[in-house]
C-alpha cells in the first residue's frame, strides 16, 4: 500500500469522476464551442458571485494571467515574502509582466493591512515604480495551509481602495479555507476583484484552474490565455472532472483535516521531532531535532512505502488528500509511533 503525501496534487481520478469525464459533451474551446467548458465558467462564477470566469491549464498561468491584467511593465506588486506568485511560478511575474514585487514579512505568508499600509506609503515620484496590484494566497503553503483572518482581509481591501491598487487572490487551496473558517465563496467573490481557483488540488480533479473577475476582466484574460499558449480545444472532458469535483469533493475536505491533526498530534508526541507548525487544514509542517537527519528520515520511511518532503534545515511537509485513507493513516501513525 503505497501513501504518498509529497502533495494533495497526487490524487486520481474517481470512479464517478472518470465517467462523468468520458461523458462529457465537448467542442472547441477557442471558439468558445465546448458546452461544458462554458458550464463550468458559469457555474463557478455564480457559486463565487462574479461576473465571469475562465478556465485555464493551470493554477500558475490563471496566477500569472492576473497580474499581467491587472499591471504594467515597470509597476510593482505587492505580497507575502512566502507567497506563491513570487517563490514558485518560475520568476513569472518580472518574465511575463515585467513588475517588481515588494515583499511583506508577514506571518507564515500572511500580512497584515497594518503592514500592507507602511508598504504602500512614502515617495510617489519617477524614482519609485507604479504601486498597482496585492496579491495574497489562501490557505497558504509555505505556511503550512495557514487560513487567512476574513475581516484583516477586509481591512487590506481598506487599504487597496484607498490607494488604487487592485486585490487579486491565489486561492489555489481556498475550498480548504472556506471548509475550515465556515465561509462562504461570495464573501470572497464581493472582497476580490479577481480569484484564482485550483481544481486539481484537494478538490481532486486531473488538471486545471479557474480564473474569475469582471466581464471586462475576463474578456482580457482570454486574450492573454491565448498569449500565454493556454488555449484548449476539446477541454470539456477535463471541465467535466473539475465540475464533479465541485458537486462532490468540497465537504469532505473536513477528513483531510482531520487526519492532518491526527497526524500532528503523533508527531508532536514523538521524542525526535522538535517542533509542528499549527495545522488548520490538510499541510503538516514539522521539524525534526538535531539527532535526526532529515534526509535519511524520509528515506528510511520511503522504505516502508509512505512519501513526504524535506523542504531543508529540517524542515518536512506532508500533505492529506482525497487518495488519502483512513487505513493509510493508520499506517502511517504506527510507522511514526514506532521510529527512532
Amino acid at each position: 500500500m503505497r501513501i504518498d503525501l509529497i502533495s494533495d496534487t497526487v490524487t486520481r481520478p474517481t470512479k464517478g469522476m472518470l465517467e462523468a469525464m468520458m461523458n462529457a459533451s465537448v467542442g472547441d474551446d477557442v471558439f468558445m464551442a465546448d458546452p461544458t467548458i462554458n458550464k463550468l465558467q458559469t457555474k463557478v462564477a455564480k457559486l463565487f458571485g462574479m461576473e465571469a470566469a475562465l478556465f485555464f491549464p493551470s493554477g500558475t498561468m490563471a496566477n500569472q494571467t492576473a497580474i499581467k491584467l491587472h499591471t504594467q511593465p515597470g509597476d510593482k506588486l505587492f505580497c507575502d515574502k512566502w507567497a506563491h506568485v513570487f517563490n514558485f511560478e518560475g520568476g513569472g511575474a518580472a518574465f511575463n509582466s515585467g513588475v517588481s514585487s515588494h515583499l511583506i514579512d508577514g506571518n507564515r505568508g500572511m500580512f497584515t493591512a497594518a503592514q500592507l499600509n507602511e508598504a504602500v506609503a512614502g515617495r510617489a515620484d519617477i524614482h519609485v515604480p507604479y504601486s498597482r496590484l496585492v496579491c495574497v494566497e489562501n490557505t497558504t503553503n509555505k505556511g503550512g495551509g495557514a487560513c487567512w483572518d476574513y475581516q484583516e482581509l477586509q481591512k487590506i481591501k481598506e487599504v487597496c481602495i484607498a490607494n488604487n491598487l487592485a486585490f487579486h487572490l491565489d486561492g489555489a487551496r481556498l475550498f480548504n479555507a472556506l471548509v475550515a473558517k465556515n465561509e462562504t465563496p461570495k464573501q470572497y467573490g464581493e472582497l476580490f476583484d479577481t480569484i484564482s481557483i485550483c481544481l486539481s488540488k484537494g478538490l481532486g480533479a486531473p488538471v486545471g484552474s479557474v480564473l474569475l473577475g469582471t466581464k471586462a476582466h475576463i474578456a482580457k484574460a482570454l486574450r492573454i490565455r491565448k498569449l500565454f499558449g493556454g488555449a484548449m480545444r476539446q477541454a470539456g472532458y477535463l471541465a467535466a472532472a473539475a465540475i464533479y469535483a465541485l458537486d462532490h469533493h468540497v465537504e469532505r475536505l473536513v477528513d483531510d483535516h482531520r487526519r492532518a491533526k491526527e497526524i500532528g498530534e503523533v508527531l508532536a508526541s514523538c521524542n525526535f521531532i522538535k517542533r509542528v507548525e499549527p495545522i488548520e487544514t490538510n499541510i503538516v509542517i514539522f521539524y525534526v531535532n538535531s539527532i535526526i537527519d532529515e534526509v535519511a528520515f524520509v528515506k528510511a520511511i520511503a522504505k516502508k512505502d509512505i512519501h513526504f518532503i524535506s523542504m531543508g534545515e529540517g524542515k518536512l511537509r506532508m500533505v492529506t488528500h482525497l487518495d488519502f485513507t483512513d487505513a493509510m493513516l493508520e499506517k502511517l501513525l504506527k510507522e511514526l509511533k514506532s521510529y527512532y
